[in-house]
C-alpha cells in the first residue's frame, strides 16, 4: 500500500445520479455506495458535472472518498463511444461549452424519437419530462421510463430491447465529438481519460485498433475491462491492447440504482490504478473523507 495513499477500497469508477439516467439524487448515490461497503465511488453522469456539490457534501458526511468525473458521449461515424473523465476541471471553457453542445443535440433527439413514437403509441413528450428531474441530462432512459409508466414496456430495459432498439425504426442518432477529439478536451481541462466499456457485443469493433496510437498520444489513461457488459474475448483484446500501449484497466459497476440491473461494487479497479489516476490529474482533487 502507499505511505500517503488516502483512499479505502473497494473502488468503483463509473455510477450514475438522477443528474443524468439514474434513479437516486447524487447524495443517495453515495450514501447507497457507502452501506454497499465501497470505500471510493466515482460520480461520472453523463456530460454534466451537476451532481459534483451534492455528492461532496455526501461523501464526507458519509465517509467514503469521491472521484468527481463524468461520461462524455462521443461517436465513431454510427456508433457510440463514451468516454470517462475524471478529475478535470469542471469549469473549463471549452469542456462547458462541448458538453453543452452535446446535452442540447441530445434533447432535441429525444424530442424527435418521442414525436416518431407518439405516432404508434399512446405516450407523449410531457410524459418524458415527468420521468426527470429539473437539469438533467435528457436521453433515451428518460424515454424509457416514460414508457413503463404508460405501461408499454415492463422495465427499462425491455423497453431498450423493444421500442427503443434500433431496429424497431424510432432511433435517431445525436451529436458528439469524436474520442480523439473528446481526449484532448479532457486532457486540456486536467482529467484523466478512459474509454467506457469498449468491449460489449455492440461496440467490440467500433474502437479501432488503428487509432489506438493517437488516442494513447493523446492523453488517454486506461480502459475500463471489468464492465459486466464487456464480452470474454473482448476483455482479452482490452488486456492486450492495455499491454501493448501501456495503458491502465480498470473495472466498475455503471451503477444506475433501479435503472438497470448493476449493482455497485460488482466489479471494481485495483488502488494502484487510482493512484496513477489521481497522480496523473490536474485538473481537480479527490474528496476525501474528514
Amino acid at each position: 500500500m502507499s505511505s500517503d495513499r488516502r483512499f479505502r477500497e473497494p473502488i468503483d469508477l463509473h455510477t450514475h445520479s438522477r443528474v443524468s439516467d439514474g434513479t437516486e439524487s447524487p447524495a443517495r448515490l453515495v450514501a447507497a455506495a457507502a452501506a454497499a461497503g465501497l470505500g471510493t465511488v466515482a460520480l461520472t453522469d453523463h456530460d454534466s458535472t451537476a451532481g459534483w456539490a451534492e455528492a461532496t457534501d455526501a461523501a464526507r458526511r458519509e465517509g467514503v472518498t469521491l472521484i468527481p468525473g463524468m461520461e462524455l458521449s462521443t461517436r465513431v461515424d454510427w456508433s457510440s463511444v463514451h468516454l470517462l473523465a475524471y478529475l478535470f476541471d469542471p469549469n473549463n471553457a471549452k469542456l462547458v461549452a462541448e458538453t453543452a453542445r452535446i446535452r442540447e443535440a441530445r434533447l432535441h433527439r429525444a424530442e424527435e424519437m418521442v414525436a416518431r413514437i407518439s405516432r404508434d403509441y399512446d405516450v407523449n413528450w410531457d410524459d418524458v419530462v415527468a420521468q426527470t428531474n429539473p437539469g438533467a441530462t435528457v436521453g433515451r432512459p428518460h424515454i424509457a421510463d416514460a414508457l413503463v409508466a404508460r405501461g408499454l414496456a415492463g422495465t427499462r430495459s425491455e423497453a431498450f430491447a423493444g421500442i427503443l432498439h434500433w431496429r424497431a425504426g424510432y432511433y435517431q442518432p445525436h451529436y458528439a465529438p469524436d474520442p480523439l477529439m473528446a481526449i484532448e478536451l479532457v486532457v486540456t481541462a486536467g482529467g484523466v481519460p478512459v474509454i467506457a466499456h469498449p468491449a460489449t457485443v455492440s461496440r467490440a469493433d467500433v474502437v479501432l485498433e488503428h487509432r489506438m496510437r493517437d488516442f494513447v498520444e493523446a492523453g488517454l489513461f486506461g480502459l475500463e475491462i471489468d464492465h459486466r457488459e464487456n464480452t470474454p474475448e473482448g476483455r482479452v483484446r482490452l488486456q492486450r491492447l492495455a499491454d501493448e500501449y501501456g495503458l491502465q484497466l480498470t473495472g466498475s459497476s455503471d451503477y444506475h440504482g433501479e435503472g438497470k440491473p448493476n449493482r455497485l461494487g460488482e466489479n471494481t479497479t485495483r488502488p494502484e490504478v487510482l493512484d496513477a489516476l489521481i497522480a496523473r490529474a490536474t485538473g481537480w482533487q479527490p474528496v476525501y473523507p474528514a
